[in-house]
């Protein structure tokens, strides 16, 4: 029996070289061009690198910043000085203890880690709502879909997918419009039975050993059913 996967956080926080204080011109381009300047009072780009390079990492990491901003790139595409601020950014989030990381960013990579997807969908619901679901569409009066159904763990698949959870959960008949692309196509395609999240909740709320942890269960799927190609709709 395998033994049960470890997870190992660890607390750090910035990789940071003193030069950065120098190179810093505080011009402030970051925040003209941040979509999340002035959501949260007080900090944007600008501010919360200049408080990071004069020795106020904790205040920054306690704050709500790193969890506004959205990490789109903006800001450092636009520094003239080539200040790696996502990689600053996103250590904020690595940095938080993981019982205050806001909302249920943790609970859902905890859940992923434990069951398999963000929602904690058990596989014999997941998989009846997909054997429901074909039937609905092989049978629908207005675009019939002869001889269709999900391929739930179909060795050598050509195209691999996974699933944002919240659709089997709240949203099933949006999975019904790739359905029909693959229908349509004749693509050769399947999904897993187990670990099919396509949100990697891990990213976002920096447990980066879950990240680590939920990519190669996707990636295992991918060799375990000989499958060419992985695709994240997301």
């Amino acid at each position: 029996m395998d033994e049960p996967i470890k997870i190992t956080r660890q607390k750090r926080l910035f990789d940071i070289s003193p030069e950065m204080a120098n190179v810093c011109l505080t011009c402030g381009a970051c925040s003209s061009g941040c979509p999340a300047t002035g959501l949260v009072p007080g900090w944007d780009p600008r501010k919360a690198i200049r408080a990071i390079v004069l020795g106020m990492e904790q205040e920054v990491v306690d704050s709500k910043w790193p969890w506004v901003c959205t990490l789109c790139g903006r800001c450092q595409y636009v520094c003239p000085m080539g200040v790696l601020l996502l990689k600053t950014f996103r250590a904020c989030r690595i940095a938080r203890d993981r019982d205050k990381v806001p909302g249920p960013l943790q609970k859902g990579t905890d859940m992923c880690f434990e069951r398999g997807n963000n929602l904690g969908i058990p596989k014999d619901d997941f998989l009846f709502l997909l054997a429901d679901m074909s039937t609905e569409v092989e049978e629908d009066e207005e675009t019939p879909m002869p001889g269709f159904h999900v391929p739930v763990d179909k060795e050598g698949a050509n195209v691999i997918i996974t699933i944002n959870s919240k659709e089997p959960f709240g949203e099933p008949d949006d999975m019904i419009f790739w359905w029909k692309i693959f229908y349509a196509a004749k693509e050769s395609w399947t999904v897993s039975s187990e670990n099919w999240e396509g949100v990697n909740w891990g990213l976002f709320s920096g447990d980066d050993a879950n990240m680590k942890i939920q990519c190669e269960r996707v990636l295992e799927n991918a060799r375990r059913l000989k499958c060419k190609t992985l695709v994240y709709p997301e």
